[in-house]
């Protein structure tokens, strides 16, 4: 299991890429259409203003049940140990244990 702090920590970054989505992008697009040189830096100044953690790309994709950060499955939204666990007790329909 996941330290409560590392979840709650992602849970905060998740809330602050919804808050500033419209801001990032609108300012995205601005820095994208700006032909001056010193528009750009203005625009880039007003984007750095903006918190990092509202960067989508600080987002890390955890475990629903245990927070674990690695070895992720992403169709399911658990990590490999809960996945297995899921799939011998007939808990995710379709997936079954491979033999050969």
């Amino acid at each position: 299991m996941a330290k409560k702090s590392m979840m709650e920590r992602e849970k905060k970054r998740q809330q602050l890429v919804i808050k500033y989505r419209n801001k990032r992008q609108t300012l995205l697009r601005e820095m994208r259409e700006a032909t001056q040189f010193e528009e750009k830096l203005t625009i880039h100044r007003r984007l750095q203003k903006i918190p990092r953690n509202g960067a989508p790309v600080r987002l890390h994709n955890r475990c629903l049940l245990t927070g674990r950060p690695k070895g992720f499955f992403r169709d399911f939204g658990v990590s490999r140990h809960v996945l297995r666990e899921m799939a011998h007790d007939c808990l995710l329909p379709g997936v079954t244990k491979s033999s050969w």
